[in-house]
């Protein structure tokens, strides 16, 4: 059997009753660290299972992922998700490959990102699309993201931005030479996301004479949801854009224009 267990948002207490009793009888777990990152180590994470975890990269579940599964041909194999297993589309991937190879799969779920969101008061039911902010380099800066906020906006809806993080990620020179360097792992914050998200908004403002979402739209930034340090903060982009909510993960929201009265009541408590 081949199962794919979500860990939920927090720490390794997380992990639901069914997950744990999995992780027990597996005969392989291994951790998926690079979609998301646990608030805590793996150490934590081998102490509360009793189990030895392999912690799997990008390189290991997109290139050795046929070894994982072949694995689970013979004995029980575990792959453990921060979230749930179906919040990123590598774990999906994973699903039809394993289906093709007639291994059984067995998932169990655990709160996201994409409904624990709903911390901050604004109700799940008025978000639209979910979308993505990477990092910019000095030659690469997408804003194709921008248009689905702005289509969000004008339906009156919510949107959930997911911020990049890179976690052994290889250095650019390093992909030319037989031995990977990787960079230092980094995660984007609120700030680093308004900050962006500004930089494109004074582009538009050259060809555009009015905008739906511009510095002083309200938005929601959102810091360790699940965790005992939680944060979460409702104001203008401009002034999210020097906020500081401490450490990873973040995530931020721009909300539609018009809120139910209960959402407008529930931020009170978050504003800046």
């Amino acid at each position: 059997m081949f199962y794919i267990i979500g860990l939920g948002l927090g720490d390794y207490k997380d992990v639901t009753v069914k997950g744990l009793e999995i992780v027990k009888q597996c005969d392989k777990v291994y951790l998926e660290a690079y979609t998301s990152v646990l608030t805590c180590g793996v150490d934590a994470l081998e102490k509360f299972y009793g189990r030895e975890i392999t912690v799997a990269d990008r390189d290991l579940v997109e290139q050795g992922a046929d070894d994982i599964l072949e694995g689970s041909k013979d004995h029980d194999v575990a792959l453990l998700v921060v979230g749930d297993p179906f919040g990123a589309t590598t774990h999906t991937d994973l699903v039809l490959r394993a289906k093709e190879k007639r291994i059984t799969v067995q998932v169990v779920h655990n709160a996201s990102i994409l409904n624990a969101v709903g911390c901050c008061g604004l109700q799940l039911y008025s978000f639209g699309e979910t979308i993505s902010i990477p990092y910019w380099t000095e030659t690469w800066q997408p804003d194709s993201f921008f248009p689905k906020i702005i289509n969000n906006y004008r339906n009156n809806l919510h949107t959930l931005c997911l911020l990049d993080i890179k976690v052994k990620e290889p250095t650019l020179e390093s992909l030319t030479k037989k031995k990977k360097e990787y960079m230092p792992p980094k995660f984007m914050s609120v700030r680093e996301s308004s900050q962006q998200l500004i930089q494109i908004i004074e582009k538009l403002k050259e060809s555009e004479k009015t905008l739906d979402v511009t510095e002083d739209s309200l938005c929601v930034g959102l810091a360790r949801v699940g965790s005992e340090s939680q944060q979460i903060a409702a104001c203008s982009l401009r002034q999210m854009a020097e906020l500081d909510l401490g450490g990873p993960l973040h995530s931020l929201i721009i909300p539609g224009p018009s809120l139910h009265p209960l959402e407008t009541e529930y931020l009170k408590q978050f504003k800046i």
